[in-house]
């Protein structure tokens, strides 16, 4: 139960799970805690995984440490938000709503749309960046700070079966709450080398503080570059990659995932989310058809999750949404 503020308690749990090999510096609020070896070598795995043998890998990974897996929620979320955006939102009822109860817990390697990537000058969406991935998360419910600490000293475990090491890893943020509607919370982020992994979250209902839970999360596809550093597209869309500008072969591989879930596009709603993202698309660049791009990324999306529309009802949806326009 979280009895009083937790952000001197985070430092201190974090210092009795993680040990003596760890430093922490703390200037104010600002926490950093690295490894004292943090300065050998980084040496990248010779071969790369495929996507089914990594998602493989962080499922055994979990499950050795007693963590199952578990469903994704729907992409259809229709709660504050038209789509599913973070795995966290399976713990709603648990921290929006004051309940003991979540949708699901565990490890969760949920499909999201976001809109938030960072992009240039130009509206390109940086390399690390995607409008659809998969936020591969452990969300659950927890009775103290010390399970949020054992979850961080788990997830450098998950980390070495991928080929991380520990001495890579760091940790830092601000020790200072946040508040956002019902939820409140405390953030860190994990970084490799110098490169932002994902974060790991505190998180708690306002009215009704036992009910507190743990989001740890990150990207599928960032953790296979940061794993072994390669061209971003290259590592994403394969053999297409430069067959079509990257802006337009993120649109596909997120319609496919819209529409292979049903989400057709409309004018209002889940379905205004896929005209939006069809919208994207040049004519001209798609004049050659998009079937090729839609079966590569409805392969990747059924490596997570089975998809109940099939790739050539896909293809005929884009198709017939572009020829309106």
């Amino acid at each position: 139960m979280l009895t009083g503020p937790p952000t001197h308690h985070i430092a201190t749990a974090l210092r009795q799970v993680l040990g003596s090999g760890w430093e922490f510096t703390i200037d104010g609020t600002d926490l950093e805690i690295c490894h004292r070896h943090r300065g050998s070598p980084y040496a990248p795995p010779r071969r790369s995984p495929s996507w089914v043998e990594l998602l493989t890998t962080l499922e055994d990974a979990f499950a050795a440490r007693g963590v199952p897996r578990d469903a994704c929620i729907p992409l259809r979320w229709g709660r504050e938000t038209e789509l599913a955006i973070s795995a966290v939102q399976a713990l709603d009822p648990l921290l929006k709503d004051g309940r003991s109860v979540t949708y699901r817990s565990g490890f969760l390697p949920q499909p999201v749309v976001r809109f938030t990537g960072k992009r240039d000058h130009n509206g390109e969406l940086l390399d690390g960046y995607l409008t659809s991935f998969v936020n591969v998360s452990r969300v659950q419910p927890i009775q103290s700070i010390d399970e949020y600490a054992a979850v961080l000293d788990d997830w450098l475990y998950v980390l070495s079966q991928l080929g991380f090491h520990a001495r890579h890893i760091s940790l830092y943020g601000r020790l200072k709450v946040w508040h956002r509607r019902q939820v409140a919370g405390v953030t860190l982020r994990f970084r490799h080398l110098d490169f932002t992994l994902g974060d790991i979250v505190l998180l708690w209902n306002v009215e009704n503080p036992q009910c507190m839970a743990v989001d740890l999360g990150t990207g599928l596809e960032r953790l296979a570059w940061a794993r072994k550093p390669q061209s971003w597209h290259d590592l994403i869309f394969g053999s297409l990659a430069g067959a079509a500008p990257p802006s337009t072969l993120d649109a596909l591989r997120t319609a496919t995932l819209l529409i292979g879930n049903g989400i057709m596009p409309a004018a209002r709603g889940a379905g205004g989310v896929t005209r939006r993202v069809l919208g994207t698309l040049d004519p001209e660049s798609v004049r050659l058809g998009v079937s090729a791009a839609v079966r590569a990324s409805h392969r990747y999306w059924t490596t997570i999750a089975a998809l109940p529309v099939p790739w050539p009802a896909i293809v005929s949806g884009i198709e017939r949404e572009i020829a309106r326009r």
